[in-house]
């Protein structure tokens, strides 16, 4: 392809989409795939979509969104994920409305995604939804036969029917309106798009995000990961938020050629995701940090066991999300796959969050891609590099005292705040939330710039400014009465793990502190891990000494209950991150299907082991007793007293 004139910083757009028209125009552009979806293993067919192809078809479905909407209307989005949900999407932002994406529930199944949908729909008040034609049939017939079923189903089933439903596949069919003359889509300051925070701490929240915005975003990320035209993304995120939108825009804005599988083809087979970065000669790739573990535990066999070798020595971005992000996860996998051709200089960790639009800063940069090794802190490696203090950044990054906004020194843990022009325009309904996540200012600085209060705890090291996110602040581990020890919880989750790795899953051992009212009221660490599919026969109360005795080798913190679930019972977000609040609240109601408990006392005696078998007596008292205030315990009693607490409720499982 010819791009010798091609200038990356040029032609900057105000607004995303005003690239696609541009890059249809020029003849090295208009045949290039923009997209490709390849959703299975090499011998399904893949299906392109160039630039030429996804100008006409975003034009022609804006026009037809247009006949029945108005510009500034909010649309539930529910498509399922495929170049139609991304021609949709950016559809949405060419007939200047304002979309909603949410992942599309099972109809049929009432369970925690229909939470965030009946969320979605209460809180951004949609004008109408738009879907797969066989979902709304679905839909509909659904909602039309719920009697009863609970408040929540019930109340969902009434908004979905009187919403206004359009069929993704009729708006790309239909003309639409004719004659529309010039782009009426979004300008930089109007909100296209409501991005949910995870809700990894709290109940997801609705972060309003401006065409403007965006555009800034990726347009700072092409920058970051030294994107260009001749680029090729590989991702199997969703698309539907964060870091899965976001490279749909940084595709489009790069020029780029980005290849789409979904998060679940990724789920049934690991090894997908790199044989996918081989086969199109990738050279970058967005991957959530748990990943890395999950391929090589699932995904690591070679042309030995009839799989084709891997050719992975073109990947210059192996960028990594959702910190932490271990070092030594890191560098077993680079070591997994070095004789691939996988480069250590390619490991580019990274930070953002859904209030500045996703991107915020990376460690990696293109000049240092002679160096082999990033450095580490606590166990850790880093997520950016800060700008030095007298430079006047675009982008800047301040660690601070969480109680006076001062900045603190480097080497000093404080809370990370982002001051940048991709910043949101805030939450949607929540005033008094939007000002104090938004408005945070660095006291001193007469008229100066607004930050967003992250809620990450982070630390700059080094004369290179590496900043390291060590945690959230909501989840750190407060081991005394006065707050003065605090453990970050994915310390302890880490050690659990490691522990028995042979036994449990990683990336679903959940941490929390919670307090007992027996033998005195206290605060103990409660630790809830998964366990591996067919490991149930093992010694149940060896597997959780081995837990408590790693986590005291290791981090030195004394554990007073371990419970071991299932897997698929600990809660997570659509992205992976462990939701240890939510853990907590259903471990106390009594929510999970519980295996096996052991709780300890001070001297690290176990005082009550909690079998959840089936059909053994039911004596003691559970876990969620224990913690709720332990009444009817007397503390002679026996070391291990079985209790049936298997659960008939509905399993949380999370989508990823």
């Amino acid at each position: 392809m010819f791009t010798e004139n091609y200038d990356p910083c040029y032609p900057d757009q105000p607004v995303v989409d005003r690239y696609l028209p541009v890059w249809a125009k020029l003849p090295a552009f208009a045949a290039k795939p923009a997209f490709i979806w390849a959703d299975d293993d090499a011998t399904s067919p893949r299906t392109a979509l160039t630039y030429s192809q996804l100008d006409s078809a975003v034009d022609r479905m804006a026009r037809s969104l247009l006949v029945t909407l108005r510009r500034g209307d909010a649309v539930l989005v529910l498509a399922s994920p495929g170049l139609r949900l991304v021609k949709l999407l950016f559809a949405c932002q060419r007939a200047g409305l304002t979309a909603v994406p949410v992942i599309p529930p099972d109809p049929a199944r009432f369970g925690p995604a229909h939470a965030h949908l009946l969320r979605a729909v209460s809180q951004t008040k949609p004008s109408a939804a738009v879907a797969d034609a066989g979902y709304i049939d679905a839909v509909t017939k659904t909602a039309a036969a719920v009697v009863s079923g609970g408040e929540s189903s019930g109340r969902l089933a009434a908004m979905l029917s009187n919403l206004r439903w359009l069929a993704v596949d009729e708006l790309e069919r239909e003309g639409g309106a004719d004659g529309q003359v010039g782009y009426a889509g979004c300008g930089p300051d109007d909100v296209y798009l409501i991005q949910y925070t995870s809700g990894a701490t709290g109940v997801p929240k609705p972060v309003m995000v401006t065409a403007g915005s965006a555009a800034h975003n990726v347009r700072a990320a092409r920058k970051a990961y030294d994107l260009c035209p001749s680029s090729v993304v590989v991702s199997w995120l969703p698309q539907y938020h964060d870091c899965g939108l976001m490279f749909l825009l940084l595709t489009v804005a790069a020029g780029a050629t980005c290849v789409l599988a979904s998060p679940a083809a990724f789920l049934r087979r690991p090894r997908l995701w790199l044989e996918l970065v081989a086969e199109f000669a990738a050279t970058c790739t967005p991957v959530p940090s748990f990943a890395l573990p999950l391929v090589l535990r699932r995904g690591r066999g070679t042309e030995a066991h009839g799989r084709r070798p891997l050719e992975l020595g073109r990947l210059r971005n192996l960028i990594l999300i959702n910190e932490p992000i271990y070092a030594s996860s890191v560098a077993e996998f680079v070591r997994a796959f070095h004789r691939d051709g996988l480069r250590a200089s390619s490991v580019s960790p990274s930070y953002g969050l859904a209030e500045n639009c996703t991107f915020v800063s990376t460690a990696w940069r293109a000049a240092s891609c002679s160096s082999d090794h990033l450095p580490s802190y606590m166990k850790l490696l880093p997520s950016a590099r800060l700008s030095p203090p007298s430079s006047a950044a675009e982008i800047e990054i301040a660690v601070v005292d969480e109680e006076t906004g001062e900045p603190v020194p480097d080497g000093v843990e404080g809370e990370v705040w982002v001051s940048s022009p991709s910043n949101a325009s805030g939450y949607l309904g929540h005033p008094s939330a939007t000002r104090e996540a938004f408005c945070a200012r660095v006291p001193g600085r007469a008229g100066g710039a607004c930050f967003v209060r992250t809620g990450d705890r982070g630390v700059v090291i080094g004369q290179e400014r590496f900043l390291y996110v060590v945690g959230r602040s909501a989840d750190v581990l407060a081991l005394d009465g006065a707050g003065r020890r605090g453990v970050h919880a994915h310390y302890v989750e880490a050690a659990a793990f490691g522990g028995a790795p042979d036994r449990l899953r990683g990336g679903c051992v959940a941490a929390f502190t919670t307090s007992t009212a027996w033998p005195l009221s206290k605060t103990e660490v409660a630790v809830v891990a998964e366990m591996q599919k067919g490991s149930g026969g093992g010694d149940h109360r060896e597997l959780c000494d081995r837990v408590k005795e790693a986590v005291w080798r290791e981090e030195g913190v004394r554990v007073g209950l371990v419970v071991l679930v299932d897997g698929g019972e600990v809660p997570k977000t659509t992205s992976g991150k462990l939701r240890r609040g939510a853990a907590r609240e259903m471990l106390l109601a009594g929510k999970l299907r519980v295996v096996f408990e052991a709780r300890y006392d001070d001297d690290d005696r176990t005082v009550a082991g909690v079998r959840g078998d089936e059909g053994e007596e039911k004596t003691g008292k559970s876990a969620a007793g224990w913690l709720a205030g332990g009444e009817g315990m007397e503390p002679d009693m026996g070391l291990a007293l079985a209790f049936g607490s298997a659960s008939r409720r509905l399993r949380l499982k999370s989508f990823l």
